[in-house]
């Protein structure tokens, strides 16, 4: 309730009310009103920018927010660094270990594909970061696909290695008799003076002189497919069936250290240098066969030869001499 005013009147001997001008009235009103919509405004913005003013749960999901945020630069960086590593296997398994195995590369469009059709992330859609987290779900998607198909290459690649280690080691690749056991090389691959006959005729292997007795060791790694004299000429002789079209015959031996059916490794010892069937001498007549077809073993002897070791035999095996068988 406001407060009355009165004065004193001499001239009534009385107190008279103070009557307030209506001019003062509206502007009392109007400072009020004024003061009171400043302050309001004042005290609003005061709300919204100062986080004293938030409540408890308010400022929890404000650090939960913030939180996100740094896990997410987190994973971003670890993605980064996915992409960079998984892109460095991908450049060696096309540059080096296809190429080297003989392999066709995986294309680039083919790792890097994403994936088309349905939109798979329809249900990211309609959140304030929906376009951060759709890229980097794709991104995820796609770094998982290339991982996968990495995986599949590498597994092809080892199987390809163990294949090729298989065929390394099948391969005719050393010398049958050692160097330190021959008597000489006696003749090599081509036409050559028949022995018996003295004609002129092709000579399908490599004759090694050696005395009665010598080892014979298995050019590579296969399996005994004959060991007999029942081929004419050959005389007591063995075949290696080494896989890969490759086969090896050991022929004039004084008797054999192996029977058909066996494993052998290249180096094991399967039998000795004679003199039986169609030969002059004793020695080791030698032959090697790819697909059916008589090739000259002087080619694959690089397993236990020395460069020099190679340029001699090289020199006595082109000699146009007569074989012993």
């Amino acid at each position: 309730m406001s407060k009355v005013k009165y004065y004193y009147d001499p001239d009534t001997l009385s107190y008279r009310k103070i009557e307030p001008k209506k001019s003062k009235k509206y502007r009392n009103l109007f400072l009020f009103l004024s003061g009171s919509a400043l302050f309001g405004f004042l005290g609003l913005i005061i709300l919204l920018n100062t986080s004293w003013l938030n409540t408890p749960r308010e400022l929890s999901l404000e650090r939960e927010v913030q939180n996100y945020e740094l896990q997410f630069e987190i994973i971003d960086k670890k993605m980064e660094q996915m992409e960079q590593v998984l892109a460095n296997i991908e450049d060696r398994d096309n540059n080096i270990y296809r190429l080297y195995f003989e392999a066709n590369p995986i294309p680039e469009e083919q790792r890097r594909a994403g994936f088309g059709g349905v939109n798979r992330y329809k249900s990211l859609d309609g959140f304030n970061n929906s376009e951060i987290i759709i890229n980097a779900t794709q991104r995820l998607d796609i770094i998982q696909k290339q991982m996968v198909i990495q995986s599949k290459s590498l597994d092809e690649i080892a199987k390809l290695a163990e294949e090729k280690e298989k065929l390394l080691a099948s391969i005719p690749a050393i010398q049958p008799v050692r160097n330190e056991d021959l008597t000489r090389m006696a003749s090599g691959y081509g036409w050559r003076s028949d022995p018996f006959t003295k004609a002129r005729k092709m000579h399908w292997g490599m004759d090694f002189t050696a005395p009665r007795g010598v080892p014979i060791y298995a050019t590579g790694d296969g399996k005994v497919k004959r060991a007999d004299n029942r081929s004419s000429g050959y005389g007591k002789h063995i075949r290696i069936d080494h896989g890969y079209g490759y086969m090896t015959l050991y022929a004039h031996l004084s008797k054999y250290n192996v029977s058909v059916g066996q494993k052998v490794k290249r180096g094991d010892l399967i039998g000795f240098v004679g003199n039986t069937g169609r030969s002059e001498a004793p020695h080791l007549h030698y032959e090697v066969f790819k697909d059916e077809e008589r090739i000259n073993p002087i080619n694959f002897y690089y397993g236990s030869l020395t460069a020099e070791e190679f340029e001699n035999m090289l020199k006595f095996a082109n000699q146009e001499n007569q074989s012993l068988d």
